[in-house]
């Protein structure tokens, strides 16, 4: 297909359709982890850690989602998707989420851990010998650190960074100069650990572990930081600003510069929540809404800590010593495919290959690009860097490339969102010992995932490429699902190629036969393939859409599949996170959109797109979700498995061993609602079928099966549907 000169534009919502709203999805899906936490069946430090995912979920979800919302709130402004109603409807439903998640904190995991002789003493709580310690730790490593601010016209509210804890503090009393200001903030550094082990001496018994927290020993020794002045009330509390940075890039000279300049202010944005103690006043509560401009909605009580992403230390402090509290713990196999393969040039020359993170290792991939590093005959290394991590082995390895006097460019996608500064400074790095550093197209993210080599042989230049539907990153690679793709392809590598030189030059792209590339021809590709499915139901021919996506948010994609579904296609679509397309038990013309999301140890991210139009099939890998910005706003990349048994590997594992899961599954009903699926027919989790495949010998039956689409058709319609 041939890229088209004009990019895709943002569609309406269509206004014929019951749309399922965005953000309260996006707060479904976070219910849906939520679960994790309340689950007797998952071990406590994992239980633990997913209250801590729900918490981080929701912080972002503030810093992305929120402050358009509040401002139409504000403003009085009444649209479709901003508004009074609207603010109030995600209000209420994050009130009640995060009021489940402290209920749990302390009705149930606090009490689940003692029981295991893991004990987080409040002050209340402590001992004396405790009280003794704890006092002496804060005189040595809290008291430097803090500087409280006395309120009055000399000293106004001070700066409060995003997510920062702090305490606000009411006096009685004057203070050295005879004035008897009676506000003070105390703002605690970052540098300091939420969380701090007493020694086992302490801990309360052989065997037992004691935890204190930051906030429970700055509280017991407020009065300490005011000497001569009285301590009537205090409060923790924690505001989240909007962090989504907005640079024009058409605007400014250097993207780099302007990016870091912005990452200076990111911390001090609008304000979108205020999060305080369960016993703060109502005056104390009054005065810091107005100090950050905040409607009594945004105000959350909580009863323990104003920041339960930081619990996951506390697992890092006991977990040494208490591994059965934990998942046991999964090592990714070397890919079988790969299996007595030292010369993987060799091995890929022979046919393509896919690896299935993190059932299979990532290390293969690093050990890719390492042969790549070391090969005297290789030439030229390219590779697109979205979220790396801050230390990163692979781009490690492009220094060395660079050493051995080989071409290496990195095409690093700086607004990478929250990632932004490791990618500056990865950015910097490599700039600075020789590697050519592009930025991609203005205007445009870069998302998709690419690796080529280009090497000397006898025949001449040959290319061999790596796709992956995840990141470069080592370490979400052993916890995310996601397909890696090695290729010597000839058509395939020439056009990864050739969106190299879009990226670094903007030459147009020639026609394509294979690469799909947003925002020219994904999503018109797209939406062909689902036209083809669709003209085939109205022929009475078998019709069928199966994909696997993060979120589905784009309208045109949307009201395609909805409009095939209404003639007929049967559609199965697993979608981790948002989900906007509603779900139609049946059509009048036999349609169907069965719609599921699965929830696991692992996070989905795997993106496999399948369609049939009669005897005609097609299933592609893509670094894109169904999503506006991924269509229009992004580079993104999707690539046809041509090879049957590959193929048919891909339809097994990602999708029909997923659509007969009814462990981690959760079924989206008519009603805009889901409902976890609990053993209702074969009691199979995906992923552990996964998992017990690629551990075991070959001759295990543990992998799901089909040997034809009807099969994975009639797997689907087997699974009991309510």
């Amino acid at each position: 297909m041939e890229a088209e000169a004009e990019l895709i534009v943002h569609l309406a919502r269509p206004a014929n359709i019951p749309w399922l709203d965005r953000d309260h999805s996006i707060l479904a899906f976070n219910e849906r982890v939520f679960d994790w936490a309340q689950r007797e069946d998952v071990p406590v430090l994992e239980r633990l850690r997913y209250l801590g995912i729900v918490s981080s979920n929701l912080d972002e979800f503030f810093e992305v989602r929120v402050a358009d919302h509040l401002e139409a709130a504000r403003d009085g402004v009444e649209d479709d998707e901003f508004s009074v109603e609207s603010y109030a409807g995600i209000s209420a439903k994050a009130h009640a989420l995060v009021q489940r998640q402290y209920e749990l904190y302390n009705s149930r995991l606090l009490p689940a851990l003692a029981e295991h002789g893991i004990q987080i003493f409040s002050h209340g709580k402590r001992n004396m010998g405790q009280r003794r310690w704890v006092k002496e730790y804060f005189d040595r490593e809290i008291r430097p650190l803090l500087t409280p601010v006395a309120l009055d016209p000399a000293h106004p509210f001070p700066q409060v960074a995003n997510k920062s804890l702090n305490f606000i503090v009411r006096l009685d009393g004057e203070d050295a100069f005879g004035n008897r200001n009676e506000v003070a903030i105390v703002k605690v550094p970052r540098v300091l650990p939420r969380f701090v082990r007493l020694p086992d001496s302490l801990a309360g018994g052989k065997g037992k572990i004691g935890v204190v927290s930051l906030s429970s020993m700055i509280r017991a020794h407020l009065h300490e930081i005011f000497p001569g002045r009285t301590v009537v009330e205090f409060s923790q509390f924690r505001v989240t600003r909007h962090s989504d940075l907005a640079v024009t890039e058409g605007e400014v000279q250097n993207l780099r510069t302007a990016l870091r300049k912005g990452l200076q202010h990111r911390h001090f944005g609008k304000a979108t929540r205020l999060e305080v103690s369960k016993s703060c006043s109502e005056s104390t509560v009054n005065l810091l809404l107005a100090q950050f401009d905040l409607p009594v909605q945004a105000l959350y009580r909580v009863e323990g800590p104003v920041n339960l992403v930081r619990l996951s230390q506390v697992i890092d402090l006991v977990n040494d010593e208490r591994p059965h509290l934990l998942f046991p713990r999964w090592i990714p196999q070397w890919p079988r495919s790969l299996k007595n393969s030292e010369n993987l040039f060799a091995r890929i020359r022979q046919k393509d290959v896919v690896i299935h993170q993190p059932f299979e290792s990532f290390d293969a991939v690093v050990e890719f690009l390492r042969q790549a590093v070391k090969d005297p005959d290789v030439l030229a290394i390219k590779q697109t860097v979205y979220r790396t991590g801050p230390d990163s082995v692979m781009m490690e390895l492009l220094r060395e490339a660079v050493r051995k006097g080989k071409e290496v460019t990195a095409v690093v996608e700086l607004k990478a969102r929250f990632d932004e500064e490791n990618n500056i400074n990865w950015a910097e790095t490599l700039e600075s010992i020789g590697v050519q550093v592009v930025y991609g197209i203005v205007g445009l993210k870069t998302h998709g995932k690419m690796l080529l080599v280009t090497r000397r042989e006898a025949r001449g230049l040959k290319r061999y490429g790596h796709l992956s539907t995840g990141n470069y990153n080592p370490r979400t690679a052993k916890l995310y699902t996601d397909i890696s793709y090695l290729t010597a392809s000839e058509v395939l590598t020439a056009e990864m190629d050739a969106v190299f030189s879009l990226l670094a030059s903007q030459a147009p792209l020639p026609k394509l036969q294979r690469l799909q590339v947003a925002p020219f021809t994904l999503q018109n590709s797209l939406m062909q393939h689902i036209g083809e499915a669709q003209r085939a139901a109205q022929a009475g021919k078998p019709a069928r859409i199966v994909a696997k996506m993060n979120a589905l948010t784009d309208w045109r994609l949307a009201e395609a599949v909805y409009v095939a579904a209404q003639e007929g296609v049967q559609v199965d679509l697993i979608v981790r996170a948002a989900c906007v397309l509603p779900a139609v038990n049946s059509t009048p013309k036999g349609g169907a959109i069965r719609i599921r999301s699965i929830v696991g140890r692992f996070l989905e991210h795997t993106r496999v797109f399948f369609f049939q139009a009669g005897e005609e099939e097609h299933l592609y890998l893509s670094s894109a979700d169904w999503m506006n910005r991924n269509m229009a706003r992004r580079v993104e990349l999707a690539w046809p498995v041509t090879d049957a048994t590959l193929r048919q590997r891909i339809m097994d594992e990602c999708l029909v061993a997923y659509l007969m899961d009814d462990q981690d599954a959760w079924v989206l009903l008519e009603n805009g609602t889901y409902r976890r699926l609990e053993g209702d027919t074969v009691g199979a989790s995906a992923q552990q079928m996964l998992a017990h495949y690629f551990s075991t010998a070959p001759t295990v039956k543990a992998r799901p099966r089909s040997s034809s689409t009807r099969e994975l058709t009639q797997a689907a319609r087997n699974r009991k549907r309510r």
